[in-house]
C-alpha cells in the first residue's frame, strides 16, 4: 500500500501555475495500478482517494500507519465503486460482493480489508474515497438497482445525464461522505453544467468509462479565472469548494463523484452563470 499526500492550494496561488503544477496538486493518475493499492491522502478537509485492482492476488490494507491511528478506518468513513469486473470486498470476516458500478460503504471502526477479483482476465476496479467520521454506521452494499436516479440537463445543451444517488441520507446513511456515480447520455458531453460552487463542501471526480484515446477537459477554478486539466480514463480530481467544476469529453464517458464538508445537502450550491466565467 502506498499513500501519496496533497496539501492543497488556495484560489490566488493556482493564478501562477503552469499546467504540470496545477496537474501535481490536483490530478490523481496512478490510482489503478494491477495487484496495487494506492492511496493519496489531500489536506483539501482530509479526503482520502484510493484505487485498488486486484489481478492474480488478494489486496490486503487497513493499517493506519500514514495517519497516526491504529487502522485507516478508526476515526474515518469510506465509500468503495466498482469500476470493473466482479470482486468482493472482505471486511473484518465479512464479505461482500461487488458487482460493475456496485457501491460499498464501510463505517467507522474497519479494521482488516482485503479486495479480490472473480477474474484476473477482468478484474475489479475499486475506487475508494475517505473521509472523518464521528458516528459508528453499520457497513452497507448498496446494489446499482438500489441508488437513487435523478436526471439533469437537456439534449439541445448537449449536458442531459442520469445521476446516481448511493451513500446519501436518502439511499444509504453515512456520517459526512457522499457518493455517487453519473453517466452521460447518448450524444451528450457536459457534466455538472450549468458550473456551480458549494462554499461548504469539497469534491473529488473520478473519470471512467472513456476509450484509451479520448480525453475530458475539466474545467476549475474561479468563475473569474478558470483553469483546467486534460483528464484520461480512470483520471481522479480534486475539486475545492472554492473552485467550479464542469467538464467535456471527446466521447461517453462517466464519473464518481464524492463530496464531504459541513452538511449532506446536496443542494447547498451557489450556481454561476455562464456569463461569468471568464
Amino acid at each position: 500500500m502506498t499513500m501519496k499526500v496533497l496539501y492543497g492550494a488556495g484560489p490566488n496561488d493556482i493564478k501562477t501555475y503552469d499546467t504540470q503544477r496545477l496537474r501535481d496538486e490536483f490530478l490523481m493518475e496512478d490510482l489503478f495500478q494491477a495487484d496495487k493499492v494506492s492511496f493519496t491522502y489531500t489536506h483539501v478537509d482530509r479526503l482520502i482517494v484510493g484505487g485498488a485492482v486486484p489481478v492474480s492476488s488478494t489486496l490486503s490494507f487497513g493499517s493506519g500507519e500514514d495517519i497516526g491511528t491504529p487502522y485507516l478506518l478508526s476515526a474515518r468513513e469510506m465509500g468503495i465503486a466498482n469500476l470493473g469486473g466482479t470482486g468482493t470486498i472482505t471486511v473484518d470476516g465479512q464479505s461482500f460482493t461487488l458487482e460493475n458500478r456496485d457501491v460499498l460503504y464501510l463505517g467507522r471502526g474497519a479494521k482488516e480489508i482485503s479486495a479480490q477479483s472473480a477474474d484476473g482476465a477482468n478484474p475489479a476496479r475499486f475506487y475508494m474515497n475517505s473521509v472523518p467520521a464521528g458516528a459508528d454506521i453499520p457497513h452497507r452494499l448498496i446494489k446499482r438497482a438500489e441508488s437513487k436516479m435523478l436526471t439533469f440537463g437537456d439534449a439541445k445543451r448537449a449536458n442531459l445525464r442520469n445521476l446516481r444517488m448511493y451513500i446519501h441520507p436518502e439511499v444509504a446513511p453515512s456520517c459526512l461522505l457522499l457518493l455517487g456515480i453519473t453517466d452521460l447520455a447518448d450524444g451528450n458531453v457536459w457534466n455538472t453544467m450549468p458550473p456551480h460552487l458549494h462554499e461548504r463542501r469539497m469534491e473529488a471526480y473520478c473519470y471512467f468509462d472513456l476509450p484509451e484515446d479520448e480525453r475530458v477537459i475539466h474545467i476549475m477554478g474561479r468563475p473569474e479565472e478558470t483553469r483546467h486539466l486534460v483528464v484520461k480514463n480512470l483520471d481522479a480530481v480534486l475539486s475545492p469548494a472554492w473552485s467550479i467544476h464542469m467538464g467535456a469529453g471527446t466521447s461517453p464517458y462517466a464519473f464518481v463523484w464524492g463530496m464531504t464538508g459541513e452538511n449532506q445537502e446536496y443542494n447547498d450550491v451557489a450556481p454561476v452563470a455562464l456569463k461569468e466565467l471568464r
